[in-house]
């Protein structure tokens, strides 16, 4: 299991076109892949599910992966929040 703790640093946090972005390359991997908040789960393969979980600039996440490809797949998507510009 790959795990990390994440601070969402853009200024709109994952609104429409990061959730997107973010659902889109995580449906590019076989693993589960959660984002934990304070109050809420998220499946980041869905867009909707990311987009009603209200993630703002400055929340505190923790990435789950899980699965055949967690190490890749965890990697990439860390890089990826990390790496936010909108």
């Amino acid at each position: 299991m790959y795990e990390k703790e994440l601070i969402i640093n853009n200024k709109t946090g994952l609104h429409a076109r990061p959730a997107t972005e973010l659902s889109t390359l995580c449906r590019n991997y076989e693993s589960d892949i959660t984002i934990k908040t304070e109050n809420t789960e998220v499946d980041s393969k869905s867009i909707i599910s990311i987009l009603s979980g209200g993630i703002c600039k400055g929340t505190k996440i923790k990435l789950v992966v899980s699965g055949t490809d967690e190490k890749e797949a965890g990697e990439k998507i860390s890089d990826f929040i990390q790496n936010l510009k909108e």
